[in-house]
């Protein structure tokens, strides 16, 4: 994994605006409609090769292919996976419902139909295994003739893929006899796309909000410590699935949600990191740039980060058409640095991504551009300040 001994690069935590016509397919295939696989694949082809252009333009150093194959972060795996079938339902989120008032708005925002409902995943009904080699292979090699094409205009590029953690709970046991044998048996199918991720060059981001944001969700109800055994759980079976992976080649991602609302149950970062820092990963990819815990990057310093580590700490909020100024975004990544100590081991990133799901985007298109590009200024400025 790159990181720079003279400026800070930039980098985001994967989903960008999805093109009109495509979210538009992606929303009919997830809710079982008839769409025209040629269109799909030639939409899809488009939207890549447009997302790579985009993030060009906007300064971004590491980029991807915009996740614009995939439906969403998580439930792109039902088609990669086997054993799955049916329909979860997983709860809401706790602060969202002590806020009548809160889910009044969000139903006016996100009216029903057009986007992909993550409550609306799978569940696994039979064994699962990994079914999805030809998949990965092709997402990979159509990410490397893109970049290729683009005359490669990243320093490095990634492809993400979920925790053990995330499918399990998005996507509930009907089969397993108990969450510790279900997460390892996703696990031990997972290993499968992470090791073809990093054989194929780029660098793997492992989605794992199911670190932060289930404590508020299906154990939002439940004691503290029954979460910090989930997360124990969850961070050693991606131990295992990483087994075959070099360290340096891994970055997680962990968030509490990338959704615009009050938060005020989410679980602190204080209360998570000792387990979560634990994972056999070369960076740390934290969600700090929205208002509940922008104060948290100090809960990394003091040796609390793990040596050697790259942190990639969120400057740019993805749930707010707020642009941010860049002496804002220089600010924080000068605050990140002087927390860990070591400029050369900052990556700057966004929060979360700007499209999660298909449908589910907060910040206008347009908008999300315009943080990229304040995110670059703003990485400028701190290199300025940071190296000279």
């Amino acid at each position: 994994m790159k990181a720079s001994e003279t400026r800070i690069l930039t980098t985001h935590a994967g989903s960008l605006p999805r093109p009109a016509r495509l979210a538009a397919l992606h929303a009919r295939r997830f809710a079982g409609g008839a769409v025209d696989q040629n269109e799909f694949e030639a939409e899809v082809a488009a939207a890549v090769a447009q997302a790579i252009a985009n993030q060009a333009k906007a300064g971004v150093d590491i980029g991807n292919n915009g996740e614009a194959p995939r439906e969403s972060y998580v439930t792109y795996v039902r088609e990669r996976l086997s054993g799955l079938g049916g329909r979860s339902a997983h709860p809401m989120m706790a602060d969202m419902a002590r806020y009548q008032g809160f889910l009044a708005l969000r139903a006016r925002a996100y009216p029903d139909g057009g986007r992909v409902d993550l409550a609306a995943a799978p569940r696994a009904i039979g064994p699962v295994a990994y079914t999805g080699g030809g998949l990965i292979a092709a997402e990979c090699a159509q990410l490397a003739d893109g970049l290729a094409h683009a005359g490669r205009p990243f320093v490095e590029a990634f492809v993400s893929s979920p925790s053990p953690g995330l499918v399990a709970l998005a996507m509930q046991n009907d089969h397993y006899d108990s969450l510790a044998d279900y997460v390892d048996a996703v696990a031990g199918a997972l290993a499968h796309e992470y090791r073809a991720i990093v054989e194929a060059g780029f660098v793997l981001q492992i989605d794992a909000p199911d670190l932060a944001m289930e404590r508020h969700a299906v154990f939002a109800d439940r004691p503290l410590d029954e979460f910090l055994a989930f997360v124990r759980l969850i961070v050693s079976a991606l131990n295992r699935a990483l087994a075959a992976v070099p360290r340096e080649r891994v970055r997680l991602h962990v968030c509490w949600g990338n959704y615009e609302g009050p938060h005020d149950l989410d679980v602190g970062l204080s209360e998570i990191w000792p387990e979560i820092a634990k994972a056999d990963v070369g960076a740390f990819m934290i969600s700090i740039a929205n208002p509940r815990h922008a104060h948290e990057v100090r809960y990394l310093a003091g040796g609390a980060f793990p040596a050697g580590a790259i942190l990639i700490p969120g400057v740019i909020d993805t749930t707010t058409n707020y642009v941010e100024h860049p002496e804002v975004v220089a600010l924080r990544i000068s605050e990140a640095a002087a927390a860990i100590g070591d400029p050369t081991r900052i990556i700057a990133g966004t929060d979360c991504g700007f499209e999660s799901s298909t449908g589910s985007g907060a910040v206008a298109p347009d908008v999300a551009w315009a943080k990229l590009d304040a995110l670059r200024e703003g990485a400028r400025i701190a290199s300025a300040r940071l190296f000279g």
